[in-house]
């Protein structure tokens, strides 16, 4: 009886979701629309800050990539060795993909260019976030053997910051004097690009890799309650844990807000990479976790640490919710609960378009505003940040993608 009941129940709101879809083709349509129009303000806003003091170039490669705004809402760029550099070739990327104009295809080849370099750059763990999102996505829409290859060789950049002991790929190389070998929860996004590089040349040393930093990230970096660390600092000789604490959370003991985003997305994507049930069956936890958390807002845009003990003032992350939403829109697809999850992931990022979103010409071309970047280390504190307009943007697209998806999960949470 109870099965007969929620065979029924799925398939009424299957129809009720197909619906809701229709009636807000529109309103996507819209967002994306505003989100052009926004991005041609930002190409704009990128050449007349190129020769401002705000850009961040590092000496040797110049700003190009828009990152946030400074305190005087100035448009910041930063060169292709900071690690949010591939989110604006990502999003240009994002909007060809979902309106088929090739003037966005156009754009997004010249800032993707601006990347290549970084497939040497084994200075950072941040190889993921900055050729993934620009060359894998030019890669994934156009078939460009040249990506491919620069794909292939930034995996094998990344994979020398692999120590076997440790059983991770080294996250930071900065304040040696706190750290041996620290290994933060966001490096969980930089697998994708291992496991892509397994596809494109068959080498599985690079799936083991990304598979070895999965399992140790989940053994070491959550809590019982199914909350993560910000870091974990190993002992490179030996393997084993010396401190587990947080560089830009609340506290050693708090749950950073876009952290525990990173996790839910990262094991989501592991999952689907690997169809190891393990994974997702820690998405759905971490998911668990975010969603019944007594300190996430009504309109689901958390605060930018859940362990607030007063929200009072305290700044909102959007680029948490953002996150959080892109992957409950691909964990809706996989998990056995993926109606609660969509339903979940629908009301997260209608809450962003409707409240988040800056106002047209506003704000140097940012689609979103009111993100956190560091609280803790009072830098980035209610603005605009690029990698939030990324995952709103992709998960307006797996929104849209799921109208015509057979494999929404037939369970309701």
């Amino acid at each position: 009886m109870r099965r007969r009941t929620c065979i029924l129940f799925s398939i009424i709101y299957i129809g009720i979701l197909s619906i809701n879809l229709q009636a807000n083709g529109q309103s996507i349509r819209k967002i994306i629309a505003d989100a052009e129009k926004q991005t041609w303000l930002m190409l704009s806003e990128i050449e007349k800050a190129k020769s401002s003091a705000v850009s961040r170039g590092d000496g040797k490669n110049p700003a190009f990539s828009p990152r946030s705004l400074s305190t005087g809402g100035n448009l910041t760029l930063v060169s292709s060795s900071d690690w949010t550099s591939g989110f604006f070739p990502g999003n240009l990327w994002l909007l060809y993909e979902l309106t088929g104009n090739e003037l966005w295809a156009d754009r997004a080849r010249l800032f993707t260019t601006e990347m290549e370099k970084e497939k040497l750059n084994a200075k950072t763990h941040d190889m993921g976030f900055k050729i993934w999102c620009s060359f894998g996505n030019g890669f994934r829409l156009k078939s460009d053997p040249v990506y491919r290859e620069i794909i292939i060789e930034s995996a094998r950049t990344l994979s020398t910051r692999f120590n076997p002991l440790v059983g991770c790929i080294r996250s930071w190389d900065h304040n040696a004097d706190k750290w041996k070998f620290p290994v933060i929860v966001d490096n969980l996004m930089n697998l994708e690009l291992l496991f892509a590089a397994t596809r494109f040349t068959g080498d599985s040393s690079f799936f083991r890799i990304a598979v070895s930093h999965a399992n140790t990230t989940l053994r070491n970096h959550y809590r019982p309650d199914n909350s993560s660390f910000h870091v974990v600092d190993y002992d490179p000789a030996t393997g084993s844990v010396i401190q587990k604490n947080t560089h830009q959370g609340l506290s050693d003991d708090s749950s950073w807000s876009r952290g525990q985003a990173w996790g839910l997305y990262g094991y989501t994507m592991c999952f689907r990479e690997t169809g190891d049930s393990l994974y997702l069956k820690h998405a759905e936890k971490i998911a668990a976790y975010i969603l019944n958390h007594p300190n996430l807002p009504d309109d689901l845009i958390p605060y930018w640490d859940f362990s607030l003990e007063n929200t009072e003032g305290e700044p909102r992350d959007a680029s948490a919710a953002a996150i959080t939403a892109s992957a409950l829109f691909e964990l809706c697809t996989l998990s056995e609960y993926g109606i609660y999850y969509h339903r979940m992931a629908e009301k997260m990022i209608n809450s962003l378009a409707k409240n988040y979103r800056s106002a047209p010409g506003a704000n140097r071309g940012f689609i979103l505003d009111h993100s956190t970047g560091s609280k803790r280390g009072g830098t980035e504190i209610d603005v605009p940040l690029i990698y939030a307009d990324y995952y709103f943007l992709e998960a307006n697209k797996r929104q849209r993608s799921l109208k015509n998806h057979k494999g929404l999960a037939k369970k309701n949470n």
